[in-house]
């Protein structure tokens, strides 16, 4: 392993050998080999199931949502129930916060899944929680265990009053996109409710730095009518979050897709 360089390159890891001049161990070219060959099978198996997934696609036709649902759902090829994720390409700049496109919806269908909720709150509050239906509750306690390591929860609720201690997670739970914020409506005095909207299909959506939103609808297993119910939720709620500095063409392109294991690109 420590004979060659190794970096990341999209989904694969890309293995380089060493110069010529520097002496590599027979059993190192062997397992370099070896690699090599897994990542072409690798390629050729995205390359295969990519061909498949777009037969029958005009790539230059604008399909009606109703169309582009049934197609996903007919091209479902994975052992496992795949998420359906609509991406949405936006006439903005991030980089202006006057630009910014964030939100929260809560789908009608949900997401397939239902979420692990923590809650951070005082003795009161955490009462509310648990009788919400909350997963995990707690106070500072929580703070340092998730600061030891531990991530076992899908969302974060807390109340302003523990924002203090909870400010101190930024860095574990902002890259995961759980850090708690009153504008997703994660920080509140009303605990219950906000438990109880997570649980019930709530998702965030954020444009990233490209100016795309990427956001789950649910589950390829799903029937057409629900996926399409949850799919014009979510885009209703970006076409209303538009951003009053945003000028030209707001939605650009919507795509949607079907999430599996040979994704690429």
């Amino acid at each position: 392993m420590n004979d060659w360089n190794v970096t990341e390159e999209g989904h694969h890891m890309i293995y380089e050998m060493p110069p010529e001049d520097v002496p590599v161990s027979l059993a190192a070219r062997v397992i370099y080999e070896l690699r090599l060959d897994v990542q072409r099978l690798n390629a050729e198996a995205i390359n295969l199931h990519n061909a498949v997934a777009r037969e029958g696609i005009d790539r230059i036709k604008l399909y009606k949502i109703d169309e582009a649902v049934k197609l996903v759902k007919d091209r479902a090829t994975a052992k496992f129930d795949e998420t359906v994720e609509i991406s949405m390409n936006l006439g903005v700049d991030p980089k202006h916060a006057d630009q910014m496109v964030r939100g929260t919806v809560v789908l009608p269908h949900g997401l397939g899944k239902t979420k692990k909720v923590l809650v951070i709150a005082n003795a009161e509050k955490q009462r509310e929680a648990k009788d919400a239906g909350a997963d995990e509750i707690g106070g500072e306690e929580l703070v340092d265990k998730i600061n030891g390591g531990w991530t076992d929860f899908d969302a974060v609720v807390a109340t302003p009053d523990m924002m203090r201690a909870v400010g101190r997670l930024g860095k574990v739970l902002g890259p995961r996109g759980l850090m708690p914020n009153p504008k997703t409506g994660t920080v509140t005095t009303d605990v219950a409710n906000a438990v109880k909207e997570v649980k019930a299909g709530k998702v965030e959506f954020r444009v990233d730095k490209t100016g795309v939103v990427h956001v789950g609808v649910g589950k390829v297993s799903f029937p057409t009518d629900k996926l399409l119910e949850n799919a014009n939720t979510l885009i209703q709620a970006v076409v209303k979050a538009k951003p009053a500095a945003a000028k030209g063409k707001y939605v650009r392109t919507a795509t949607i897709c079907s999430i599996s294991a040979y994704r690429s690109g």
